[in-house]
């Protein structure tokens, strides 16, 4: 038997004047998922988290918690907690008096108040002496963990986050996802994560959803979303991508393999064959490829364990290229170059009619 979602949304809909913000939306999360919601900017992603957490009512739809009705729930009422951005901490407050805040306005005994703040100290590799510390007084990723504990102290059948690492520098924002992601497996919580990097949500969520004017475009795990994307949109969204239109009537560069063709089932097809830059191969003029094509070298980057290369075609078709360090190209910018790849390393992203 199936087992139910722990949240559920159906026909979630929000308007801001003549705005859409959400259009009808539906989504499940399974309990003890880690699911990352990532968009552009004015995609729907922060409207919908607010509706999510109480702060704002949608126009239409519901949304349920088990087998609860919550939309209609205040915010202060719901099972859920948030950690912001701005992480909302006390400043006048100690780390202990932060994290025991929430198990005060229940009412629990100041004894046992500070027993789970000790606990929750541990859980998030804190110095117990932290409970002491001013809040002010520690650092930016010291802060984090901080709201982690106080959203914890909650007890909350979901945690949301709202884009919390965005304000930090790279070294820790990288610290601070493995933490986050190995205390989603500690906990076995529900956490639903809002974020505009899509590397945060590759790195650390079960699966991802991505928002597009108000709509989820494709939810599904990372690797899924990378190499089969439902969409142009959602292909470039993922990452630099090469793209072929498929059934058009402009000149087509590209050679393929009467092999790679049937393979492929590309006849009658209308859309676009992707392929990730890292797939693409330096080749001989002659030499074999399920596909290929022509062009000259106009730029490289060096990014570090890797290079990527610019190849521009003569028709003015702009292609990228990954390669190793060990595997770079031994050539000269403005080097005339055949590329190549194999079949399996194609995605046919057929246009919605």
């Amino acid at each position: 038997m199936k087992a139910l979602p722990i949240l559920s949304i159906a026909g979630l809909y929000k308007k801001f004047g003549e705005f859409t913000a959400l259009n009808s939306i539906d989504l499940d999360v399974k309990e003890g998922e880690f699911l990352a919601i990532v968009g552009p900017s004015g995609s729907g992603k922060t409207t919908l988290i607010r509706l999510l957490v109480g702060m704002d009512e949608a126009n239409e739809g519901t949304i349920w918690l088990r087998n609860k009705r919550i939309d209609t729930v205040p915010a202060n009422k719901r099972p859920t907690c948030m950690v912001f951005q701005s992480l909302a901490l006390f400043p006048h407050m100690t780390v202990g008096q932060n994290i025991e805040f929430p198990l005060k306005i229940k009412g629990v005994d100041p004894v046992e108040r500070k027993q789970r703040a000790l606990e929750l100290l541990d859980l998030l590799r804190l110095p117990q002496d932290y409970y002491e510390k001013g809040v002010n007084q520690c650092s930016g990723g010291e802060k984090q963990r901080v709201a982690l504990a106080r959203a914890l102290a909650f007890d909350p059948e979901i945690l949301f986050f709202d884009e919390p690492l965005s304000a930090l520098d790279y070294r820790l924002r990288k610290t601070l996802e493995k933490e986050l992601k190995d205390l989603h497996a500690r906990t076995g919580k529900t956490f639903i994560y809002i974020t505009h990097s899509l590397e945060e949500a590759m790195g650390m969520s079960d699966r991802i959803a991505i928002m597009r004017k108000g709509e989820f475009e494709q939810i599904a795990p990372a690797d899924e979303i990378y190499t089969q994307p439902v969409s142009r949109f959602v292909a470039e969204f993922m990452g630099d991508v090469n793209l072929f239109d498929i059934g058009h009537s402009a000149a087509d560069e590209l050679q393929i393999s009467k092999a790679a063709a049937s393979s492929l089932s590309l006849q009658g097809e209308v859309g676009a064959l992707m392929v990730r830059p890292e797939n693409v191969k330096f080749i001989s003029a002659d030499g074999d490829a399920d596909l290929k094509i022509q062009g000259t070298i106009t730029a490289d980057f060096n990014l570090g364990s890797r290079i990527q290369y610019e190849v521009h075609t003569p028709h003015g078709k702009r292609l990228i290229v990954e390669a190793l360090r060990d595997d770079m190209y031994q050539g000269a910018l403005n080097d005339e170059v055949t590329l190549g790849w194999t079949a399996n390393h194609c995605h046919l992203i057929r246009e919605r009619v």
